[in-house]
């Protein structure tokens, strides 16, 4: 990395000095292994040892630097007494920033590089350390001694920075991959997900996906679940320890998730495995005691239930010759296909394969077929490549317009408005079993037997992963929704069914621009459009993005232009005190409500009354809670649009 660029991201980074430790060892003393918390400084006052940075051996004298990121794992032994000092701190880039910095900070991040050199100038680093250890055991005003101790940080930073551009020091740029899958192996029985190990590194979701990708040929989450998984295998192998015990020690809420992974990665439950590496090991121990004692001539041949079957019958010597022949013959077989196998092994032309290979082969291949990853907010999740017995507790509407048929649904999903305009046979609706609310009714769910669930709620994932594969798919994401256009996509990328979307998107955004077309010159040039919600709950001014309730088709799709205060909402609505409505009105005002006898109150107030918009009829009741606005899968969107171009052309 070059020096301009280190020097750059430190002007740049927020820098917050966490801990500033002295510690003192004697001859022979061992420290570590120890994860590092944070990024830190480590400066040796006097002494020697050897020093690992990870796998990174260093001989330490006095006046060395030795920094490292977060993660690491550092381990001292003291050849003689040694005292030294550890700054720890943390550096993070404060947003908006430019995106050049943000690049530069994930693939060089400085802040986790590895160096290690014996200082030329070590009474000027020192000074500045020795004051920051001074100072920290201090008690006077935090406020103050955070802010000496950050200057004095500073002011070590720089002159580290002279003495390693005067002395050529290259910095080591310490392997993402290989942080990673450290971490993973050290915490796989801890809760994991993909954006808290991405923080853990200090990078983005994507890039720490793509180069662990390349480098292990798969994705973290998958890796994760392989190493809980072998884990478990050992501890079925070397214990007899019930599976609900080793599901909690590896890092899973009970047997049953265990059992369901286990079958995922190994193909068989961890009952079958137990039981069948149990007679792997009797038969080892059987053939090791045979070959360790010459056996009995008249015995030799009395080693397998038949035999022992005839000689406790008193067979004829004729049944035990009939036994050697057959033995005999199987050796045989056994021995030729061993040498096919050979010779197969060693055809490289490609040509010959043996019978064994090649249904290795296929069987590889089709269990490759059989299971896909897809990315999820919760990490990747391994999936049957084409689920049959899907069930959702949202998204029906996705689903059928993709061409799949769920085995069950939450029951509000049955009654939808845009069911019976949809054109759907109703024996196809029939096929659909009614799972009850939110959360979806676990032994109905059971009963089904769903090879991919559907969850829109995190809350709820958990319930749903003890019953089967399921994938996490936010309808909110805090108090606001995605695009229903993007959400849609993102359902389809979950079944390999994005061309299916594309093409309703296209014929979609076809019918947007016809139906701009048709409502231009309503909302004159300079007036703007605002949404409000009235409901028991409360008075709500929609976003002009993040909203539901058919703000997407208002303001996305046919381009009305929203109020500042729509469009300066961080979250998808605000709600709102009537007496404050006034200042979120637009010229044009779109009004949806949960039922009339509720907006009443409002709707005859004299703050209602009273807005421009009200007294020049720009009013547009557009929907009733129940209706085509309620939910935002194509169906609706289909129906939103139609409906809100009606209601501009009849004010036209």
């Amino acid at each position: 990395m070059k020096l301009s660029d280190h020097i750059l991201l430190w002007n740049h980074a927020h820098i917050k000095v966490m801990d500033v430790r002295f510690r003192m060892m004697k001859q022979g003393e061992s420290f570590g292994p120890y994860r590092l918390p944070t990024s830190a400084f480590l400066y040796t006052k006097r002494g020697s040892a050897q020093l690992w940075m990870d796998k990174n051996r260093h001989m330490i004298q006095p006046f060395y630097v030795l920094h490292a990121g977060k993660g690491v794992y550092i381990e001292i032994e003291a050849e003689k007494d040694m005292e030294y000092y550890m700054i720890f701190y943390k550096a993070t880039l404060p947003l908006p920033n430019r995106q050049e910095l943000i690049a530069l900070l994930e693939h060089n991040n400085p802040f986790y590089y590895q160096y290690a050199f014996a200082s030329a100038m070590p009474l000027a680093l020192f000074d500045k350390v020795e004051q920051m250890q001074r100072i920290w055991l201090q008690s006077s005003d935090k406020g103050l001694k955070n802010l000496h101790i950050k200057s004095l940080f500073y002011q070590f930073v720089d002159e580290l920075l002279q003495q390693m551009h005067r002395q050529a020091i290259q910095p080591l740029k310490s392997d993402l991959v290989t942080e990673a899958v450290r971490y993973i192996e050290d915490n796989g029985h801890q809760p994991l997900t993909l954006e808290l190990l991405a923080q853990e590194l200090a990078c983005s979701v994507g890039y720490l996906s793509k180069r662990f990708k390349e480098k292990m040929r798969t994705s973290p989450m998958h890796y994760w679940g392989e190493v809980r998984v072998n884990k478990a295998a050992k501890l079925l192998v070397q214990t007899d320890a019930t599976l609900q015990e080793i599901a909690e020690h590896v890092g899973y809420p009970d047997g049953h998730s265990l059992s369901r992974s286990f079958k995922r990665y190994k193909g068989i439950s961890p009952a079958q495995f137990r039981q069948k590496q149990q007679g792997k090991n009797e038969e080892l121990l059987h053939w090791k005691g045979r070959s360790a004692i010459l056996p009995d001539k008249h015995e030799w041949y009395i080693d397998d239930e038949i035999e022992n079957h005839y000689q406790r019958k008193g067979a004829s010597e004729m049944s035990k010759y009939k036994n050697m022949k057959i033995k005999a013959m199987t050796l045989f077989m056994c021995l030729s296909l061993l040498l096919t196998a050979c010779s197969g092994a060693t055809n490289t032309n490609g040509a010959s394969q043996s019978p064994t290979n090649q249904v290795e082969t296929q069987a590889n291949s089709e269990q490759e077929a059989k299971t896909r990853m897809v990315s999820t907010p919760k990490g990747d999740v391994e999936i049957p490549a084409q689920p049959q017995r899907v069930a959702a507790d949202q998204y029906m509407g996705q689903l059928l317009k993709l061409g799949i048929i769920p085995v069950g649904v939450r029951e509000g999903m049955l009654h939808e408005a845009w069911i019976e305009k949809s054109g759907i046979a109703k024996e196809t609706l029939a096929k659909i079993e009614n799972l009850g609310n939110f959360p979806m009714n676990p032994e109905k769910l059971t009963m089904l037997e769903p090879d991919l669930i559907i969850g829109s709620i995190e809350d709820n994932i958990e319930q749903y992963e003890k019953i089967g594969t399921t994938v996490f798919i936010p309808y909110w994401e805090e108090l606001s929704t995605a695009g229903p256009v993007e959400k849609f996509k993102r359902i389809a990328e979950v079944f390999g069914k994005e061309q299916e979307a594309e093409e309703w998107v296209a014929e979609y955004q076809q019918k947007v621009e016809e139906a701009r077309k048709q409502i231009e010159g309503i909302i004159k040039e300079g007036e703007t459009v605002s949404i409000v919600q009235l409901s028991p709950t409360g008075l709500f001014v929609l976003a002009a993005e993040g909203g539901n309730y058919g703000s997407n088709t208002i303001y996305q799709m046919l381009k009305l232009p929203p109020t500042e205060q729509a469009l300066n909402m961080k979250e998808g609505f605000e709600n709102i005190s009537l007496e404050v409505l006034p200042d979120y009105l637009g010229d044009h005002v779109f009004v949806y409500v949960n039922s009339p006898e509720d907006a009443k109150e409002i709707l005859n107030s004299p703050v209602w009354q009273g807005a421009p918009a009200v007294k020049n009829g720009n009013v547009y009741m557009y929907g009733e809670f129940g209706d085509e606005f309620v939910m935002e899968d194509p169906y609706s969107l289909e129906l939103q649009l139609e409906k809100i171009v009606h209601i501009l052309l009849e004010k036209k």
